[in-house]
């Protein structure tokens, strides 16, 4: 498809979403190169800017047009304000968002001048979404029409929310992140959709990665194969700079390869996340899981020429006006 036409995809946002997981408060220096191990560099000032796997993910589903409901704590210091301003600021409902005693997640992030970054992530309240807590918002949490979940909150709780969604027919998006290679066979069951990335699905399905990264002429069909046997029909893998795939058992074209969209690169950090968000606006606003991939392309290289997560992220005006040049 072209550029006009998957970009024109931002018109036919409207579904629900609702995402239950981490909120962080980024600690974010820039410096001219990554340090190595017991290595001090200097780098520039410090920045302190909202964040959150799944906090980052709601918020680039709301920026682009979806409704969506945010569920997590956040702790009782100055940061819990800090998360739940910028959260309503994109436009997330944070109504169902529980207070938590102690400090709110954190993050301390390391970025190099070619935008790559380290991360380093402390739970703190994201530790404190309980199962308790998802059985006592089950209402709301079920009443959207797709789930978005990461692993920065405790297992047996993301695997509750899964299993809850999944029965009241909520169609359930499992970003396998940070990376577990084990994942419980009822969380499995529970999720529909997988997103890892070309890292991770190497580890997940033991399979190794081409030479001089050659995904073009990778044996994609395989790796769907080793994915039903795993538990999914369903997943999307991402490839960074080169693009992404869709496999999807279900569909006439099992093997779906999504081009990169090229960007000058100042950050990564959460773009993987604007592509959840967006994946998730999709899904909730009835598009096929390539549509939606194709879209979150663009809606995560327009992130990665800002700094921050979701201080990157774009409405979907910002998103049309950033491309332009390649809708004339």
């Amino acid at each position: 498809m072209s550029a006009t036409e998957i970009l024109s995809a931002l018109d036919r946002i409207h579904g629900t979403v609702s995402v239950i997981g981490s909120m962080n408060v980024d600690y974010t220096v820039t410096a001219q190169r990554l340090p190595g191990p017991g290595e001090t560099i200097t780098g520039g000032p410090l920045r302190l800017l909202p964040g959150g796997k799944s906090g980052n993910q709601a918020a680039a589903a709301a920026r682009i047009g979806a409704t969506v409901r945010m569920f997590g704590a956040v702790g009782t210091d100055g940061n819990a304000d800090l998360l739940l301003g910028a959260l309503a600021d994109a436009g997330v409902d944070t109504a169902h968002v529980r207070r938590a005693d102690g400090p709110s997640g954190t993050t301390v992030i390391t970025v190099d001048a070619n935008g790559e970054n380290t991360i380093v992530y402390s739970p703190g309240s994201n530790a404190q979404v309980t199962v308790e807590y998802v059985e006592s918002v089950r209402d709301a949490l079920v009443g959207s029409t797709v789930l978005g979940l990461c692993l920065e909150s405790p297992m047996e709780t993301v695997t509750a929310a899964a299993r809850m969604c999944h029965e009241a027919g909520v169609k359930v998006l499992l970003n396998d992140s940070p990376f577990v290679p084990s994942l419980p066979a009822e969380l499995v069951q529970a999720a529909d959709i997988l997103l890892v990335n070309e890292h991770e699905m190497a580890q997940l399905l033991g399979i190794d990665e081409p030479e001089d990264d050659d995904w073009d002429g990778f044996d994609w069909r395989h790796v769907l194969d080793e994915m039903r046997a795993f538990g999914f029909e369903q997943a999307i893998v991402t490839l960074g700079g080169d693009g992404s795939v869709v496999l999807d058992a279900t569909a006439d074209e099992p093997v779906h390869r999504i081009a990169p969209v090229r960007v000058d690169a100042v950050d990564t950090t959460g773009c993987g996340d604007s592509f959840m968000g967006t994946v998730l606006a999709g899904l909730a606003s009835e598009m096929t899981l390539p549509e939606a991939a194709e879209l979150a392309s663009y809606v995560s290289a327009y992130a990665a020429t800002g700094y921050g997560a979701q201080a990157s992220y774009g409405s979907a005006e910002q998103i049309r006006e950033a491309f332009a040049e390649r809708l004339a």
